[in-house]
């Protein structure tokens, strides 16, 4: 279980992240829905640890992980597959994996490889070609494998269908309910509202830094009047 508690963060005087409380279950999806500039982005970071959490704790399966570094916080079993994907992009396919695997023993990172060959079949026919040649989709599945090799309990997914083709769209967040469906906590930021619906478990609206709605995927479907106020409709215009 991931748990963040009362999590506030700041850049110099201004408050990004104001109390959120969050949480994320093995083998569910918590969603993450909000205008830009309500925090979403700057919460994920904060539990990844790259920008310091002002106030609050980030706990996971019991343990405190606030203010570790981020390779830390990798170790503890959290992984953010961070916005616009960050492939590693004159390397190879097979490469970019095996620096995702770089915490655990050679011998378990060969059969991690394989393992993410399994679930993305299309990595597997690009391995030995370079990451930047890969389209938008291909990236974004090169960059959750990457996440994976590291076997985490909790991934923290940062708008992964971001510039996709809707058909891909469709494909990498099956790929996120396939991810939550292995047993891994996973708390996913995405812009696109129905498409993360589609595979959320739990939903939590941000608005100005701070939680302003949370309930089932089910109860957040049918209170789509609620969102609109809290969201604007700019952040869901046309998805829901």
């Amino acid at each position: 279980m991931l748990e963040i508690a009362d999590l506030h963060v700041r850049y110099a005087a201004a408050a990004a992240v104001r109390g959120v409380d969050l949480s994320a279950a093995p083998g569910r999806v918590t969603l993450v829905l909000g205008a830009n500039g309500a925090g979403k982005t700057s919460t994920l970071r904060a539990a990844a640890g790259l920008v310091p959490a002002h106030r609050g704790r980030i706990v996971l399966d019991g343990t405190d992980v606030t203010g570790r570094p981020p390779h830390a916080v990798v170790r503890a079993g959290m992984v953010l597959v961070p916005e616009g994907r960050r492939v590693f992009a004159p390397l190879t396919v097979e490469e970019n994996l095996v620096l995702g695997g770089y915490t655990v023993p050679k011998a378990r990172s060969r059969e991690l490889v394989e393992r993410v060959y399994e679930l993305f079949p299309i990595l597997r026919e690009r391995r030995d070609g370079p990451a930047g040649l890969l389209s938008g989709g291909e990236q974004q599945m090169l960059a959750f494998g990457r996440a994976l090799m590291a076997q985490p309990r909790a991934v923290l997914l940062d708008e992964p269908s971001m510039g996709l083709a809707p058909a891909m769209v469709e494909a990498v967040l099956g790929a996120v309910r396939e991810m939550a469906d292995s047993g891994i906590a996973v708390l996913l930021v995405e812009q696109n509202a129905e498409a993360g619906l589609a595979v959320a478990d739990e939903v939590v609206a941000m608005a100005r830094g701070e939680v302003v709605f949370r309930g089932a995927a089910e109860l957040a479907r049918s209170h789509t009047p609620v969102l609109r106020v809290f969201l604007g409709e700019a952040a869901l215009a046309n998805k829901l």
